[in-house]
């Protein structure tokens, strides 16, 4: 196996430590560029806090990746879980904090999002449970531009009545069950999706790119905590 730290002299594109704690599957990882190092994930979310810590050590001693080496940290920065959020924002300042490395959150919503892959639909519409009929939840189009912004709203049968009628949207996220529970429009789908790490590496990469950076000092979990129940219409 290839020394890490000879690796990283070879070619100049930035090493990122990724941490998402966001829902209830969580992951750590490293890449370079846009290939993943290596990664590793935890699906019990009481374990998260335990996990984060001793995964990137574990991690950076398998990959003999120093954490000095690395150009910058991407948090998924909610909306999610406030523990979850907490847990992984904490993480992420702490490491730049000791290292003066720049810090990079990346929503949730648009993480979920980036995970469609089905041409058949016009608009991606993620969702995250809030419980009982509550949802955080935006829009992106094809191209991944934000058409709603994250909010939080409350489903009912009438929810996205006016933009079923213009658009073909694609229902995602585990909020998108109660959804489906109630829906039956026809320019509604729920097309399979998978939102990982290379999801993340791949928005990471486009704010690295363009030096878009959060602040350390007034970085704070993302928690969507306005409550209402918008009547949606996108014009084309």
């Amino acid at each position: 196996m290839l020394s890490i730290n000879l690796f990283l002299h070879q070619m100049n594109q930035p090493v990122i430590l990724h941490i998402n704690t966001a829902l209830k599957d969580a992951y750590i990882g490293f890449s370079k560029g846009d290939e993943i190092l290596g990664y590793l994930s935890n699906d019990n979310p009481l374990d998260h806090a335990s996990f984060v810590q001793s995964a990137i050590k574990k991690l950076s001693l398998s990959l003999e990746l120093s954490l000095e080496k690395i150009d910058a940290v991407s948090v998924i920065n909610g909306p999610g879980s406030y523990t979850g959020l907490r847990v992984g924002l904490s993480s992420a300042k702490g490491i730049c904090y000791a290292l003066n490395k720049p810090l990079i959150c990346i929503n949730t919503l648009e993480w979920l999002a980036k995970g469609v892959k089905s041409k058949d639909i016009d608009i991606v519409c993620p969702m995250i449970d809030a419980r009982r009929m509550e949802v955080y939840t935006s829009m992106y189009d094809l191209s991944m531009k934000c058409i709603m912004q994250p909010t939080a709203m409350i489903l009912d049968e009438k929810s996205f009545e006016e933009s079923l009628s213009s658009f073909k949207i694609g229902f995602i996220g585990d909020g998108s069950e109660k959804w489906k529970s109630i829906n039956q429009h026809p320019n509604a789908s729920f097309p399979a999706f998978e939102s990982a790490i290379l999801e993340q590496l791949l928005l990471t990469m486009i704010k690295y790119e363009h030096d878009i950076f959060d602040d350390l000092a007034y970085a704070e979990p993302y928690y969507i905590k306005e409550f209402y129940s918008p009547s949606l219409f996108i014009k084309k």
